[in-house]
């Protein structure tokens, strides 16, 4: 039994069904997808706060565009999702080959995608399109091997009893919120955020993961995370959680000293929330992706990766292909991704080659096709060893370079590669 103390709560596995999965998605979806705007490099999902801040667009566009009369709140008649498909989400994140998903379930704004009794008439449920998003995709993701999680964030902005009290309205608010979101959805992962203002004790977190870890229906298999008050990122909690790059403040995941899984967030934009002032060039390419698939994999890490569907339930056509690409290239390369294991701690990007290992193999993954031969500095030479290039039929041999060993590359049409971008190595004795 887990006591409630940060020094018994962190002695729990992550479970490690989450250390193999390597891939999941964040879903940003809800009120804020109607104006769906904010400057470039920002996140749209705050469109409410920043409607109060002189620095941003977002009041002139606001008046401009809807009237100096129109509240947030007026945003759920826009809300829709008249062309919300359910099992079209669950079949797109299935090709993705993305194995757990993130779905905001409640953002910042305290409006809520699922039936709720803890926010009356400010839920997708009661007002608006009238629907339990949160069962409905659920449901529909049973039997796809994509395991269903959810985002939930510990603050309202402008919830009375929050503005009046935190710590009252943790307990008497956030708490029993939290549970029953937790037993009525059984999700896989909790993914808390909003937690920065107060520490872990006027949240009551660590009850709330005692009851978690104890006495709740998913306590053999769900991974919350590190939010849980501000001293605990990077230090407490579940897997510890790093977004487009930091931890804690500004430290990288590299000065953190890791006892355990991490995720890395981020969108294939620089907004989580859709953000339609975003351009081709501020979203990532399909390579840049998978390089950074393959750098977090190689450090033990998991990609979080968000899409921010549109008001009317679709998922933008940009991240659509995305998804599908990122899934077209780990139905090859996926065995050296998913249950792979750190092969070596030293920094090797510089090099172009990100290494993973699995059972009895070693995986180079090249961000570019070697010409010739590829120098593998961490593998040692052995006469033994043998070389193959997942998704090409091609005959490989291996010599040796300063004790190292080097594949040698024969002339290949790359018309008969079942793979683009980066380029697997499979090495084995």
């Amino acid at each position: 039994m887990y006591e409630n103390n940060w020094e018994s709560l962190n002695s729990r596995p992550v479970p490690e069904w989450f250390g193999d999965a390597k891939f999941g998605i964040f879903i940003h979806w809800g009120l804020y997808s109607v104006p769906a705007f904010t400057r470039k490099g920002d996140y749209a999902e705050w469109y409410r706060m920043q409607l109060d801040l002189p620095e941003f667009p977002n009041k002139e566009f606001h008046e401009n565009f809807y009237g100096k009369n129109f509240k947030y709140e007026d945003f759920v008649k826009g809300f829709t999702a008249e062309l919300f498909d359910a099992k079209k989400w669950a079949d797109l994140f299935k090709k993705s080959g993305a194995k757990y998903i993130n779905f905001v379930s409640k953002h910042h704004d305290g409006f809520c995608l699922y039936k709720t009794d803890y926010a009356w008439n400010w839920n997708s449920f009661d007002v608006g399109p009238h629907r339990d998003f949160l069962m409905e995709l659920k449901e529909a993701l049973e039997g796809t091997g994509v395991r269903f999680g959810v985002y939930h964030s510990v603050y309202e902005w402008f919830n009375p009893l929050y503005l009046k009290n935190p710590e009252e309205y943790a307990t008497e608010h956030l708490i029993p919120m939290l549970k029953e979101l937790v037993e009525r959805y059984q999700p896989s992962t909790l993914f808390t955020d909003g937690e920065w203002d107060h520490p872990s004790n006027v949240w009551h977190s660590t009850e709330f993961l005692q009851w978690l870890y104890n006495e709740s229906s998913v306590k053999n298999f769900i991974v919350p995370n590190d939010r849980w008050g501000k001293e605990t990122r990077g230090h407490l909690g579940g897997n510890f959680t790093t977004e487009y790059g930091f931890i804690e403040g500004n430290k990288r995941i590299e000065e953190i000293e890791l006892d355990r899984p991490f995720e890395e967030c981020r969108g294939i934009g620089k907004s989580f929330g859709l953000n339609r002032i975003e351009g081709v060039d501020d979203y990532m390419t399909p390579k840049a992706l998978l390089e950074t698939l393959c750098s977090l994999v190689s450090k033990g890490g998991n990609f979080l990766l968000n899409i921010g569907p549109a008001a009317d339930g679709t998922i933008p056509v940009i991240m659509e292909e995305r998804l599908l690409q990122m899934g077209k290239w780990l139905e090859v390369n996926g065995e050296a991704i998913y249950a792979s294991k750190v092969y070596t701690k030293k920094n090797t990007e510089s090099t172009g080659i990100y290494y993973t290992k699995k059972d009895d193999a070693v995986y180079a993954i090249s961000n570019s096709f070697p010409f010739n031969e590829l120098y593998l500095e961490e593998i040692d030479y052995s006469p033994k060893l043998k070389a193959t290039l997942l998704g090409g039929e091609v005959e490989l041999k291996i010599a040796e370079k300063n004790g190292k060993a080097l594949i040698l590359i024969p002339p290949i049409n790359p018309d008969e590669l079942n793979t683009e971008y980066l380029y697997t190595f499979r090495i084995s004795e």
